[in-house]
């Protein structure tokens, strides 16, 4: 699980989550407030504040616990909000995000025996405490769309947002661009999937005969996963590819599958663990090659489609919906979408790119079309492609004409945060909230949590 420093209220859950780390020592269930009908307990605070420092030892702690339990209040208000208003989260609406959860912990971790250890906890009652905290950072989120579901704002309240914003600073904007592709595929060569799948076969007897599979996918598999031996983590059936998944479900734990082809290549898989509807598995993929003849008739082939765009005898919306292999993009004249979106539609950034893109892109003049070149596709596959730059805005410095878009955004989220905050203060006054005094110190208290 990703982590970055918390802030604000939205950060909260990810707080939530961290105090699973309930491993350091067990407290005696002190109340630390209840507010309305929620309450914090000590244990919530210190198990916060354990999580926090992990990303900021040096912090003092006393601040990072006034922090914690500031956060926790605020969570608590919109958690009594909830109760009073009937929202209800049920634990089917968060398996999902549970599960991806669980799958991500046991990565990190190594196994579910470790998690275990450190957590001092079975995963039946990790799921329990993780599901517990979705299911509140859901009903969270449902009370603060309830508070902002009316909100909108006007061209006018975004400029005198941006005239508000000192010049200095503003922020720089990296440069972006907007390109056309077509792409072809290579053939769909047998004898190139032939090699692939012999490769395989020799790698799958290699572990019949004794040799480990972790070993071998560090060294022969063509997916990222080779760094961990080929292990992808607990999975959903429906998050896999399907002749994966049925080859997965099928499988006795620990046994090799046969060959298995999917949209990526070629694979073996090894189940390692099965836990109710999630299985956790290593493979080793092994994709098609391409060889050299190949390589050259699809860039000859480019290379003439190329030459018609630019004496005008093809469009090149034409030529992409005609023989562009790239479904996303060939019904759209061949617009090529970051799978990163950002906040202009079918603009990116360079560093967006992969390199080979982006050693053809950067150096195009705008409406130029490069040459042919090699390059992989958004799921790794050795592909070839035309590119042209259709439009771009140099780096610059963020201002309302180019950048509308970013700052309507920031004074969205502005006035949200304005809404919440007015919130809060009203539920305060409304709220009965009683606080432990050993939390006095806390100067966030003073501005009306103390009655």
């Amino acid at each position: 699980m990703k982590r970055s420093k918390r802030s604000g209220i939205l950060a909260v859950v990810g707080l939530m989550l961290g105090m699973l780390s309930s491993n350091a020592q067990t407290l005696v269930e002190s109340v630390a407030a209840i507010i309305g009908n929620e309450v914090i307990y000590l244990s919530d605070i210190e198990n916060g504040v354990l999580d926090m420092r992990r990303g900021n030892p040096r912090s003092p702690v006393d601040q990072i616990r006034c922090n914690v339990f500031q956060e926790l209040l605020i969570a608590k208000l919109f958690v009594d909000q909830a109760r009073i208003d009937s929202i209800q989260v049920t634990d089917d609406m968060v398996e999902g995000d549970l599960n991806m959860q669980i799958n991500e912990a046991i990565r990190t971790a190594g196994s579910e025996k470790t998690l275990e250890e450190y957590f001092k906890k079975s995963m039946v009652e990790i799921r329990r405490d993780i599901r517990k905290a979705l299911v509140e950072q859901q009903v969270v989120s449902e009370v603060q769309s309830s508070i902002t579901s009316g909100l909108a704002i006007t061209p006018n309240d975004v400029k005198r947002f941006f005239n508000a914003i000192p010049k200095d600073s503003l922020p720089v904007i990296p440069a972006k661009v907007q390109i056309s592709i077509i792409q072809l595929d290579p053939p769909n060569n047998e004898e190139n999937k032939a090699v692939a799948r012999q490769k395989l076969l020799d790698i799958r007897s290699q572990i019949l005969a004794g040799k480990s599979f972790n070993v071998l996918a560090i060294t022969n598999s063509e997916d990222g996963s080779y760094v961990n031996g080929g292990e992808i983590g607990y999975k959903l059936k429906g998050e896999l590819e399907k002749p994966y998944a049925d080859a997965a479900w099928s499988l006795a734990k620990n046994t090799v599958s046969k060959i298995i082809e999917t949209k990526y290549g070629f694979h073996i898989i090894q189940v390692i663990d099965r836990k109710g509807d999630l299985v956790n598995t290593r493979h080793i993929l092994i994709r098609p090659k391409v060889m050299p003849d190949e390589a050259e008739k699809a860039i000859a082939r480019l290379d003439s489609l190329a030459r018609l765009i630019r004496k005008d005898s093809l469009k090149f919306a034409d030529a992409a919906l005609r023989f562009s292999s790239h479904l996303d993009s060939r019904i759209n004249g061949g617009k090529f979408v970051s799978t990163t979106p950002s906040d202009r539609i079918n603009w990116f950034s360079l560093d967006e790119l992969n390199s080979e893109m982006y050693t053809k892109v950067r150096d195009l003049k705008l409406g130029e079309i490069s040459e042919p070149f090699q390059t992989s596709d958004e799921i790794g596959n050795i592909v070839f492609r035309v590119v042209r730059l259709d439009d771009e805005i140099p780096a610059h410095r963020a201002n309302l004409k180019d950048d509308y878009q970013f700052f309507y955004n920031a004074a969205m989220m502005s006035e949200r945060q304005s809404s919440y905050q007015k919130w809060i203060r009203e539920k305060i006054e409304t709220t009965y909230i009683k606080i432990s005094d050993e939390f006095n110190s806390c100067k966030f208290l003073e501005a009306g949590w103390l009655k």
